[in-house]
Formats: structure tokens, C-alpha cells, sequence
């Protein structure tokens, strides 16, 4: 078994075995880690979305399309980069998954070494995406602690409002919002209005 870390895992998915293994191979052969699938429904059965990869997908398959994959894919909110198989006469519709998000499309047969290039790029654009899931999952996790009433005053907080205007608006006093201000902050593990705003916003908090 080797020691040597790998680059990434590459998803495959193709109702073509033949595809599958001469992917595999050449990924595998290039140090990836590779799982393949053989339609959309057994892939999203066990994708895993903490996971740092990218997909190889067919754009046509029997049972779910790679096209109805990617629209499953988008509606969980995936960073999952996506890189789509096509035949010859699937261009255009190859070009409408890009405008969907999809990083590009290969044709068949495959250019070995620019496949290799784009899977890099894809693993790159993975971390990247990864990392930006993340906070936003860390940022849904920490606002789901805030009460109802203190996510209208955080809301209003990132609008401007003063704590007198806040108060007027919510029919409370000036020192209930200031509590529900207090409260806010330490929930969200925030020392300043600043970082305050920034994790309301989604923003990455400032590397010290």
C-alpha cells in the first residue's frame, strides 16, 4: 500500500463500463484516488459532500441524466466541480451545463494529458469551493442559535439601524436591544460590530 498521499478523489460516473475502467487506469495511474458509478442514482447514494473532489459525469446515460445529476447537485447547494463526457453531437448541450456551472466538457475520445490538466484544475477549484462551503456552513450553524427576536435585530443591525430606530421598529426599549445586541454577539462569537457584520454577511473574518 502506499505511503504516498493522494492528489484527490475523482468521481466517475458512466453507464459505459469500458469508460469507467480506461478513467480509472489512468487516473489511478496518476496517483488519484478514483470511485466510480455506474448511474447518477448510485453516485448521489453515496456522495459524500465533505469530502474535497471533483466529477467526471456522462451527459447522457440511461436512468438519471448527467444533466438532471448536476440540477440535483445544485439544488444541495454542492461544491462538487463538474466536468461533463459528450459525444460528438452533444456540444451544445454540453455548453448550456457550463452556463449552469459546470467547470468544462470533454469529448470522446479522450486527450489523456489534457484530461489530466483539467482534473488539477478541477482539485483546485475543489479546495477552493470547499473551503468556502464550509463557512457557510459554519456561518447557517452559528445564526441558528439566535432567537427569532435576535435575528430581527441582527437584521437590522446589518442595515444601519441605530439601537433607538431598532427599538421603534421591534416596539421594545433601548436596553432589550442592547441585551438581544450583547446576546447576539456572544452566540455568534463576535468581539466587534465589525466581525459582527462579516459573519452576517459571509464574509472571511480577517486573518490575523
Amino acid at each position: 500500500m502506499s505511503l504516498i498521499p493522494k492528489k484527490g478523489t475523482v468521481y466517475v460516473v458512466d453507464d459505459d463500463e469500458a469508460v469507467r475502467d480506461s478513467l480509472q487506469w489512468l487516473l489511478e495511474g496518476k496517483d488519484y484516488r478514483v470511485r466510480c458509478f455506474d448511474s447518477a442514482e448510485s453516485f448521489l447514494a453515496r456522495y459524500d459532500p465533505r469530502e474535497v473532489a471533483c466529477l467526471i459525469v456522462d451527459i447522457r446515460m440511461g436512468g438519471m441524466t448527467g444533466l438532471e445529476l448536476q440540477e440535483r447537485l445544485i439544488e444541495r447547494k454542492s461544491p462538487l466541480p463538474i466536468v461533463f463526457i459528450t459525444g460528438h453531437g452533444d456540444v451544445p448541450m454540453a455548453v448550456d451545463t457550463m452556463k449552469k456551472g459546470a467547470l468544462d466538457f470533454i469529448q470522446k475520445p479522450f486527450d489523456e494529458e489534457a484530461l489530466l490538466t483539467l482534473v488539477d484544475r478541477m482539485l483546485e477549484r475543489a479546495r477552493e469551493s470547499f473551503a468556502d462551503y464550509q463557512q457557510a456552513a459554519s456561518r447557517e450553524a452559528l445564526l441558528s442559535k439566535l432567537t427569532t427576536r435576535e435575528a430581527q435585530v441582527l437584521e437590522r443591525i446589518v442595515a444601519g439601524r441605530l439601537n433607538k430606530q431598532i427599538a421603534d421598529d421591534l416596539g421594545i426599549s433601548i436596553k432589550t436591544v442592547e441585551a438581544h445586541r450583547a446576546n447576539i454577539m456572544e452566540k455568534l462569537g463576535a468581539n466587534t460590530v465589525a466581525d459582527l457584520l462579516k459573519i452576517a454577511l459571509g464574509q472571511a473574518a480577517p486573518r490575523p
